[in-house]
C-alpha cells in the first residue's frame, strides 16, 4: 500500500486520551494527530521519538493527520520503524488476497468484509467460493516487541478480540474454515501471545487452535513511502 501524499515527518511531544497526539513537525510547526490505536502502545509513546503522518483524506474532518509509524529500538533491537494506525491491517490484506499474496487463502472466487456472523460480531472477511467450505478471517494488528526480534499480541487487555476467538471456533464446529492472520506492522522473527498482559486471550486463542483455527502472522515491509505485508514467520505459542 503506497501513500499518495509524502508522510509528513516530525517528533512526538505526547500521547493522551488515547487517540491524540501532539506532534512537533520539522517545520517547527506542533499539530494534533488522530492516533488509531486504542492499545497501550508499551514502548511506542516516549517523548521526542521520530513519527511519521499521513494527510486525512476527509477535508471536513477536525484532525488533519493520522499518525502512522514511529520510529523506535523496539525490544532493545535496531531502530526500525513500526505501524501504529490499527486502521491499516485490513486494507493491507484485502491488498494481498486481490494480489494472491496470502498462500493460505488462494482460489476464492469472492472477498466480502465486515460480514455478520456468530454472536453480534462481524468477521473482517468472508472468503467463498461455491462448492467450497467459506473461510471466516480475523485480522489483528500487532505492534507489540518487548524482546528484540519478538512480536507479540495484545498489549493491554482484549475482551473483544478473545470473544472473537470463540466465535470463529465455532464457525469451525459448524463445517466452515475459520483463521486469524496477525499483521506484524514492523519486522520481527517470530509471534506469540502477550499472554502474562492477557491470560483471557491466551485461554481463548489456544481453545481456538485446539478447535481447529488456523493462525498465520506476516511482519510487514514499512518505509516512508509503503507498507506492505512482507512475509511469515513462525508462531511459537506452546501446545
Amino acid at each position: 500500500m503506497r501513500f499518495q501524499e509524502t508522510l509528513l515527518e516530525g517528533r512526538l511531544i505526547e500521547r493522551y486520551k488515547r487517540f491524540l497526539a501532539d506532534i512537533e513537525l520539522d517545520t517547527g510547526e506542533v499539530v494534533t494527530a488522530h492516533c488509531a490505536n486504542p492499545g497501550a502502545m508499551l514502548g511506542l509513546k516516549d517523548p521526542g521519538s521520530r513519527v511519521f503522518l499521513s494527510r486525512a483524506t476527509n477535508p471536513n474532518r477536525k484532525l488533519k493527520y493520522n499518525w502512522e509509524f514511529v520510529e523506535v529500538p523496539a525490544g532493545g533491537g535496531p531502530l526500525q520503524l513500526i505501524g501504529i494506525n490499527t486502521s491499516r491491517p485490513n486494507l493491507l490484506v484485502a491488498e494481498a488476497l486481490r494480489e494472491g499474496r496470502l498462500a493460505p487463502f488462494a482460489g476464492f472466487d469472492r472477498v466480502r468484509p465486515e460480514v455478520k456472523y456468530g454472536r453480534n460480531s462481524r468477521v473482517d472477511f468472508l472468503l467463498e467460493t461455491d462448492g467450497e467450505r467459506p473461510c471466516y478471517l480475523e485480522v489483528k494488528n500487532c505492534h507489540l516487541m518487548r524482546e528484540a526480534g519478538f512480536a507479540e499480541f495484545p498489549d493491554c487487555v482484549a475482551a473483544r478480540s478473545a470473544k472473537h476467538l470463540y466465535e470463529l471456533a465455532d464457525m469451525v464446529a459448524a463445517g466452515a474454515r475459520a483463521a486469524l492472520v496477525y499483521v506484524i506492522q514492523m519486522d520481527a522473527e517470530r509471534f506469540d501471545v502477550a499472554r502474562d498482559i492477557d491470560p483471557a486471550y491466551d485461554k481463548a486463542f489456544r481453545h481456538a487452535l485446539a478447535a481447529g483455527v488456523e493462525s498465520y502472522a506476516y511482519v510487514c515491509r514499512i518505509t516512508p513511502e509503503e507498507v506492505v505485508i512482507d512475509r511469515p514467520v513462525e508462531i511459537v505459542t506452546p501446545r
